[in-house]
């Protein structure tokens, strides 16, 4: 779908990339990373080929977009997930606008994959903290038991709510990543809408259904998700209607091709259902249907 709501969708991100070091897959091996300084160096460079790149964006100069957002992501460290994805989304917003809806698939894809490993690896880092901090708890229980009964009467220890510097960083990258995330899904949906077929629009249902999951998008972005949520589902159906019956039609040719030596065509089978059991049989008649 195209129009104004949602030009604006296409604009690319313009957060400036952050110095984190990310492990991609806990079962596969880690990749190697850079030393500090010559990491940052990399993300330094990195951040001005994306600079020039929004610059271009915004002149609408696309094509020169792509290729800046591709030099970033070449240089930016491999295993930096987040900041790989940002450009990614980035270059589809690019293709999005120059309707190349194929590349525009591809590169939104590249994107969230690269956020799902994000999210494997955060999790198993969530889940390593967590135990622990179930560790320090148990030998503080331990240390708080040597304390006397009065002593613990008359100043009880109380249990600070407050947000460690680590949570709110956690906290800050998790909606991060839930912004990039949507950018990237509103961005494959549209693409695979516009490109058409049953696969495609099957898969922008399914995109727009998960972003209607979603709390962080805006006002727009929320009216484009249940518009289409609308509109998509008898489209689908017509495709997939559509391509059927062409691939039917096909079969039916390669049956009368394979047939015809024989003095024969599908028309001399024909497919009877059971309506007590559901089930079909073939039947064969020399004349033909409707003979």
């Amino acid at each position: 779908m195209s129009g104004s709501s949602e030009t604006n969708k296409t604009e690319p991100d313009q957060t400036k990339i952050q110095n984190t070091n990310q492990d991609t897959d806990e079962e596969s091996a880690k990749p190697e990373k850079f030393a500090p300084e010559e990491e940052k160096s990399l993300l330094g460079e990195s951040n001005d080929k994306k600079s020039e790149a929004n610059a271009l964006f915004s002149s609408a100069k696309y094509e020169n977009a792509i290729t800046k957002y591709e030099e970033a992501t070449s240089i930016c460290p491999h295993y930096l997930d987040y900041e790989l994805s940002v450009l990614k989304s980035n270059i589809a917003a690019c293709h999005l606008k120059l309707e190349q809806w194929k590349e525009a698939i591809k590169a939104a894809a590249e994107s969230i994959d690269g956020l799902d490993r994000l999210d494997k690896a955060e999790a198993g880092q969530k889940q390593q903290e967590e135990e622990q901090q179930k560790k320090d708890d148990e030998e503080d229980e331990v240390e708080e038991e040597i304390v006397s009964s009065g002593a613990q009467k008359s100043a009880p220890a109380t249990k600070d709510e407050s947000e460690s510097p680590a949570e709110i960083a956690r906290r800050k990258r998790k909606e991060d990543i839930l912004r990039i995330r949507a950018k990237a899904l509103m961005r494959r949906a549209r693409a695979k809408s516009e490109l058409g077929g049953w696969s495609n629009l099957a898969g922008a249902e399914e995109d727009y259904k998960t972003l209607s999951t979603m709390k962080n998008l805006s006002a727009a972005d929320r009216k484009i998700v249940q518009t289409q949520l609308r509109v998509l589902p008898p489209r689908t159906k017509a495709a997939q209607e559509q391509e059927m019956g062409e691939m039917w039609g096909k079969l039916k040719d390669l049956g009368n091709g394979i047939l015809k030596p024989f003095g024969l065509s599908t028309e001399n089978f024909q497919m009877v259902k059971d309506e007590k059991t559901g089930g079909y049989s073939m039947n064969f008649s020399q004349g033909g249907a409707g003979q």
